[in-house]
């Protein structure tokens, strides 16, 4: 059964992490995107068939607006004793197979996705270039099963607003996925 974001409050700040890269282990931490005029914070993982499903465009989506502007961060904070295909080592496999150029992330503690108030994957929070929430919604309209093509639309728009330094236009509609595998102590209330 999906799950919907949590449509955290426009405006929030983004909060500060500093977190392990899944593929070389050396930190990435959100004030090294402090050049970047955008950010994209996608919480993602290699198990969910949402995922799955808009990978590759994902993928060739980050490339297409890194040369616009917009940095790109992925982080998986699945509970890997219960869920392995998570593990960092399947986070390298997943990044080469959608061909993911962007720093994908390994939140082991979890507290990086309590603190984005993370519920799904994948689950997407674009800021503007002071760092404030301005998006949080789905990918695209497309889901597996449905017949709709996975396109990234509804995140592009929000990007291209965001890059021009425009509010992005209200309804955003709720991200839809896999429930984050939560470790029984992170359980959110």
């Amino acid at each position: 059964m999906a799950v919907n974001s949590f449509m955290v409050d426009l405006g929030t700040p983004a909060p500060d992490f500093s977190l392990p890269s899944a593929i070389s282990g050396d930190p990435v931490a959100l004030k090294d995107f402090a050049d970047s005029p955008a950010l994209l914070v996608a919480f993602l993982s290699n198990h969910c068939p949402y995922v799955k499903h808009v990978e590759k465009v994902f993928g060739e989506l980050a490339a297409s607006y890194a040369t616009k502007g917009l940095a790109v961060v992925a982080i998986s904070a699945n509970d890997v004793e219960n869920y392995p295909d998570d593990a960092p080592a399947r986070l390298v496999e997943q990044a080469h197979r959608a061909g993911f150029a962007f720093p994908y992330l390994y939140d082991a503690d979890q507290q990086v996705a309590l603190a984005y108030r993370a519920a799904c994957t994948p689950d997407l929070f674009l800021y503007d270039a002071e760092r404030k929430l301005a998006y949080r919604g789905q990918f695209d309209d497309s889901r597996p099963r449905n017949d709709t093509p996975v396109t990234g639309a509804a995140l592009a728009a929000a990007i291209d607003h965001v890059l021009a330094g425009t509010p992005v236009p209200e309804p955003h509609h709720p991200s839809s996925g896999c429930s984050i595998k939560w470790r029984p102590e992170n359980e959110p209330a």
